[in-house]
């Protein structure tokens, strides 16, 4: 089963201006999924469209076979996001938004307060959960947004660079937490511009750029991928792929320098 199918999708922000041309992709179920492109490419355009925050010009959003609408909401109930720019009531503090993030998914209070000790134990917010997300970090933030993310147990998790601004040790226990919320069966889609964490962690990428898809692999194939035909080398990174293709006309662009360095 797919856990995402895009088809079709368009989005443009302005006259003749497209954020997302015609972009087709899906996502298997059970599967951790990185979304990869330069600056303006339209991932986040894609993740607010999913999120149910920006309306599709054209095309067809699909989660778990169903068609989901614009106006549609019901199925955010199988959903976490953390977005790039997240929400949040800064007056609250972490245990009491956490609290309000259960009490909207209908989770029990008592069921929600233990959930709610244990979210902030693992993602190092223990000390500060008396304190009001106001005052909070850029990567404190981003913790208490995936916290909420997962307090109900979605099916599919949804993620804008979620490990932006966050300490390296917090960093790889969250990485371990995905890895496990996909090996029980449930599904990660998650932006980065941190392409070996994504070559590392996920098990398919895409790289989206001008809107359109460039290129879908899973990422133990990256290394069999053949750029040049004569004699058959392959690349050696992602990032190489990356650059190749996002490169007009797949060219590689000139290196650029600064004049006194």
């Amino acid at each position: 089963m797919k856990a995402i199918e895009l088809i079709g999708l368009e989005k443009s922000y302005r006259v003749n201006v497209k954020a997302l041309c015609d972009l087709n992709l899906s996502v298997e179920k059970g599967t951790l999924f990185g979304f990869v492109g330069p600056n303006g490419a339209g991932k986040s355009t894609t993740i607010k469209i999913l999120a149910g925050l920006a309306k599709k010009d054209k095309g067809e959003v699909r989660l778990f076979g169903n068609e989901i609408s614009s106006t549609a909401y019901e199925y955010k109930r199988d959903v976490g996001f953390v977005l790039e720019t997240p929400y949040y009531i800064d007056k609250l503090t972490s245990r009491e938004y956490l609290n309000f993030a259960a009490a909207m998914y209908g989770i029990p209070p008592k069921e929600a307060a233990a959930r709610v000790d244990e979210l902030l134990a693992f993602l190092d917010l223990e000390e500060k959960k008396k304190e009001m997300i106001e005052s909070f970090s850029a990567g404190m933030k981003k913790k208490v947004s995936l916290a909420a993310a997962v307090i109900h147990q979605p099916r599919l998790l949804i993620l804008d660079e979620p490990l932006e601004g966050i300490d390296p040790t917090s960093a790889k226990q969250i990485k371990d937490m995905l890895r496990r919320i996909v090996n029980k069966g449930e599904s990660v889609f998650m932006s980065s511009h941190n392409l070996d964490t994504v070559e590392k962690l996920c098990d398919e990428v895409a790289i989206i750029n001008k809107g359109k898809l460039v290129f879908q692999s899973r990422t133990e194939d990256i290394r069999k991928k053949i750029k040049d035909e004569v004699s058959q080398e392959t690349y050696q990174s992602l990032e190489e792929i990356f650059i190749d293709v996002v490169s007009k006309d797949g060219e590689r662009k000139e290196k650029k320098k600064l004049s006194w360095l």
